[in-house]
């Protein structure tokens, strides 16, 4: 049996467990790390290479920046004012949360967020007489799609520039995710207060139902929420500006200890707050996506895919199958893990195409981003489940259409800018067809 097809064994299996979630998702990469190991299909010694990945010291360092906002009480603070700016009537506190999950869960943890507004949202419902379930999960729909914004946003994100980065290609940088974040986040905000308000449910929830957060605020103190907010201000911008003399990881980094040096959090807090199943997560999948392209598999998934696309596709239409099972997998699976597990193949393909693999890897991270039409797909979602008072279906009545739009929003994305001359393949002969 070919290396080739001992990796794609490997990897079938690997979805498998991904999808079903028979074993944790951080082991099922990191025994796959092993297994390439195992198999031959990498040198022993480049196993764990993906610990120590620069990416996976940008996801700590993050955490723990972020983490500061909720410890501090920055971002609950931040949530309660604007939800006092905006009123407590349901439409214009539905507009007051999501504008706020989305703004917040752009630059933090958007899991975090989520569990940060929960309680305020619950408990302005309580007082102003307001249905809870016509509030939370449209406040946990914002922390998704706010979370597309920026490379740091949520883990799909950083996993693509991950990958392309893995595979010798450049990363993306802080903002570029914005060209479709933005645009969908404005159109997620429409669509649920024109269209998906009337698909939520008015369940009725008991007022003194205690909610668990994952990120409690242990101080309030004024000073050091002004340093929290200061610093994640300093760590965006830097990492806007792109400068040569510090990179992404050192500001995440730097930011960090900065933190726990001003008394943001502790140490313990900080070491909490990093979310070890996203580290281990990717680090795992770093190896497998190297063995793919060591061994051949990935080209053989390459040649496959493209042959079922008719053996000359148009990028538009790789970039439109690849969104569409991305956007599939993730909502039965951790939007982690549909990234991790379809970007090297995304890569793979663009690269047999002769064409620049950024727009499909950014498609497949976008699409994992939108996993609203389940509970399970990404943690806010999960998170409001109870609370909501939700069931399965809410979700899907809901969600169905916000997915169907992020779709739509990105293939049109993906012609306009291909109409002036600005996609990102570097195919220049392929543009015609695109069009």
């Amino acid at each position: 049996m070919s290396p080739a097809i001992k990796c794609l064994i490997l990897l079938a299996v690997i979805a498998l467990f991904f999808v079903t979630e028979i074993i944790p998702l951080a082991i099922t990469a990191i025994g796959g790390a092993v297994a390439c190991g195992l198999m031959g299909l990498i040198p022993a010694k480049q196993v764990f290479s993906g610990l120590s990945n620069p990416t996976v010291v940008l996801f700590a360092g993050m955490f723990v920046v972020g983490a500061a906002m909720f410890y501090t009480g920055l971002a609950q603070a931040i949530g309660e004012k604007v939800v006092h700016i905006f009123g407590t009537g349901e439409n214009s506190l539905m507009l007051g949360l999501m504008l706020v999950g989305t703004a917040l869960s752009s630059v933090l943890s958007n899991t975090g967020t989520c569990a940060c507004l929960m309680p305020v949202a619950l408990g302005i419902c309580a007082a102003s007489k307001n249905t809870a379930s016509r509030q939370l999960l449209p406040m946990a729909y914002a922390c998704g799609w706010g979370g597309i914004i920026t490379l740091v946003g949520t883990p799909p994100n950083i996993i693509g520039s991950g990958a392309l980065t893995a595979a010798g290609l450049p990363g993306f940088s802080f903002f570029e995710f914005a060209w479709i974040g933005i645009p969908l986040s404005v159109a997620g905000i429409l669509y649920m207060l024109l269209i998906g308000k009337y698909l939520l449910p008015k369940a009725e929830l008991d007022a003194d139902q205690e909610i668990e957060q994952e990120i409690e605020a242990t101080t309030h103190d004024k000073k050091k929420q002004v340093i929290s907010g200061v610093i994640l201000l300093a760590c965006v911008t830097v990492m806007a500006l792109n400068l040569k003399f510090i990179s992404l990881e050192m500001t995440a980094i730097i930011g960090a200890l900065v933190c726990v040096l001003t008394g943001c959090l502790t140490e313990k807090q900080a070491y909490s707050s990093i979310d070890w199943v996203t580290i281990f997560l990717f680090a795992g999948m770093m190896p497998v996506s190297t063995a793919m392209d060591k061994t051949g598999a990935g080209k053989l998934i390459a040649n496959w895919a493209v042959g079922l696309m008719g053996g000359e596709p148009t990028p538009l239409i790789v970039t439109i199958v690849l969104f569409s099972i991305s956007c599939f997998l993730t909502q039965f699976m951790s939007n982690t893990a549909s990234a991790a597990l379809l970007c090297p193949i995304g890569i793979a393909i663009a690269k047999q195409l002769n064409a620049d693999p950024k727009a499909v890897v950014m498609a497949i991270a976008v699409a994992a981003s939108c996993a609203f039409a389940t509970p399970v797909g990404t943690p806010p979602c999960t998170l409001v489940l109870g609370p909501g008072g939700y069931k399965f279906m809410d979700y899907v009545k809901c969600g169905t259409g916000l997915v169907l739009l992020c779709r739509r929003g990105n293939m049109i994305r993906m012609k306009v800018l291909t109409a002036y001359n600005m996609l990102y393949f570097l195919a220049p002969g392929r543009m015609k067809s695109v069009l």
